[in-house]
């Protein structure tokens, strides 16, 4: 997974190079550059990403959308070990101050606890009351994911500039900063799966290098046959602990979790086969074995761990959901709380896979490339000359998921370009991103009549930014092209950033509830479904 330089071949003795090619020869000769430029461009892009996310983060003063669930549940969860009953009407009491008016009774939740827990710890922080307090959590997980695609990013390119330009993509997308202002699970989904993907990257880099060494220490005839089976592997088990805490926060992180394992035995295959191994596939399914051990047990201990509250209690729902008719047979040696919390799970699967209700912002998996109907979170109408709108026809704030334009059919059409390339080069760093797409995409496809939404591909986002980065690279031109090739490519790339982070900036009033004239609000109509 390493990255490979491009070949240089001398230039035309006339040729002048771009002043981006100047300056990276120049900064590349500078090893002080290097090091200032490897921690400066990260950070500035990350505050960039962070500003967008915090900035007047607790308007609007009010439970939108979703947060209906997860505000109030996080809260009686924080307090009680376990999410509990509210009464009629709650929503205006909460945000009016009355966060303490929760039941003992327990509540159905759909979701794992984890994502909850995060939300109120940043209600404990600023207080249960706090709209800011109940955010908290998602804006610094909406702020890591920048830092996180940066770093996968210059993992899978070695090149700063490009690492810095896959971050600059999310950090002004307007899906990610959405989801990052909104207290729902989904950007904590986000960030753990960028994390264990991180991870996965990091091994494999680390595992190819020691499996090639470990055969050329051997004679030939020594290895030819058999390679070794490697369990030091630390960053898979960290790995796994990230995918863990992705499924403990929505179930959406399991099919990441399967989708990497498989990568990670498909690798190895590859590299076993690649080093002259004579029985590479049996060797990998014997590596794919310990490969397993170490990734799937630290998740499932991860994912357990984040019911302790309902474990340690006994109000919670379905806590004894199994008491009166427990397990037999082969299944009888499982402790009794393990086997209400699966009858507690084939419950959530039930009720989750039957949803089929209705929703003027459903949108279902087919649609999604498309863009044809995001989902409007909060909309607050003003009138003319009230609460300082001066417009005819009034004015609105509104809350809208919609991700940048240009970046999501840009990203869309990398993607068909990435598989297109991957299929000519057989490039690893390719596949790693194409994978990442499959695993947070295809499942909600098996699901055409359910009831989901646009938002949701929140966690497809960060490899769309990434397969767009490649695309841009192969836009600016490799370099060893022709001078004119280069120059009229990184304009091109230019032009394109620019025309996104001026979108961006269009778009931004819509996606942080800014008062805005219902005439610049109806610029926004570019779909009949938008809006």
């Amino acid at each position: 997974m390493t990255s490979t330089a491009e070949p240089l071949l001398p230039a035309r003795p006339d040729a002048r190079p771009s002043r981006y090619d100047a300056w990276r020869t120049r900064v590349a000769a500078d090893p002080v550059l290097v090091r200032r430029m490897s921690w400066l461009a990260p950070l500035l892009v990350t505050l960039l990403g962070a500003v967008l996310r915090f900035w007047n983060l607790g308007h609007p003063r009010a439970i939108v959308f979703d947060e209906t669930y997860y505000v109030k549940d996080s809260w009686s969860q924080w307090i009680l070990g376990y999410a509990a009953s509210w009464p009629d009407e709650a929503d205006a009491r909460f945000v009016a101050g009355k966060t303490d008016i929760f039941s003992t009774d327990p509540s159905f939740v759909v979701h794992p606890p984890l994502g909850k827990y995060l939300i109120g710890a940043g209600m404990a922080l600023f207080g249960p009351d706090s709209s800011f307090g109940w955010r908290f959590a998602v804006a610094v997980a909406g702020t890591a994911i920048v830092l996180l695609v940066y770093l996968i990013a210059k993992h899978l390119s070695g090149s700063i500039p490009f690492a810095t330009v896959a971050s600059l993509l999310i950090a002004v997308d307007g899906l990610a900063i959405v989801m990052s202002r909104v207290a729902i699970l989904d950007i904590l989904l986000t960030a753990f799966v960028l994390l264990g993907f991180w991870f996965v990257l990091l091994d494999q880099r680390s595992h190819a290098r020691r499996l090639a060494t470990a055969l050329a220490d051997r004679a030939p005839d020594a290895w030819a046959s058999w390679g070794p089976v490697r369990w030091h592997r630390p960053w898979l088990i960290a790995s796994g602990a990230a995918l863990g805490a992705a499924s403990a926060v929505k179930w959406s992180g399991v099919w990441v979790l399967a989708a990497f394992g498989l990568y990670v035995v498909v690798t190895d295959a590859v590299a076993r086969r690649r080093l002259g191994i004579r029985f590479w596939p049996l060797d990998a399914l014997r590596q794919g074995v310990a490969a397993f051990v170490l990734l799937v047990p630290v998740s499932v201990v991860v994912y357990l761990a984040s019911w302790t509250g309902w474990f340690v209690t006994d109000d919670g729902y379905g806590r004894h959901a199994a008491d009166a008719a427990p397990a037999t047979g082969i299944f009888a040696w499982v402790p009794m709380a393990l086997q209400n919390l699966w009858k507690y799970h084939e419950t959530i699967y039930t009720a989750t896979a039957g949803i089929t209700t209705e929703h003027r912002y459903a949108s279902p998996a087919w649609q999604w490339p498309l863009l044809l109907r995001p989902t409007s979170m909060y909309a607050n109408s003003t009138a003319d000359g009230t609460e300082g709108c001066a417009s005819v026809r009034g004015c609105i704030e509104n809350v809208y998921s919609l991700p940048n334009p240009l970046i999501w059919w840009g990203g869309i059409i990398a993607i068909v370009w990435l598989a297109i390339r991957f299929v000519m080069l057989r490039d690893g760093r390719y596949a790693a991103v194409l994978v990442g797409f499959a695993a947070t995409y295809v499942p909600w496809l098996l699901y055409p009549e359910r009831t989901i939404f646009q938002f949701y591909t929140v966690l497809m986002l960060p490899f769309l930014v990434l397969a767009l980065a490649f695309a841009l690279r192969d836009v600016a031109g490799a370099r060893h092209a022709e001078p004119e090739r280069r120059l009229s490519g990184q304009r091109t790339v230019v032009v394109i950033l620019t025309v996104i982070v001026a979108l961006s900036a269009f778009w931004y009033p819509l996606w942080a509830a800014i008062r805005v004239p219902y005439e610049f609000y109806y610029l926004h109509f570019w779909l009949p479904g938008w809006v």
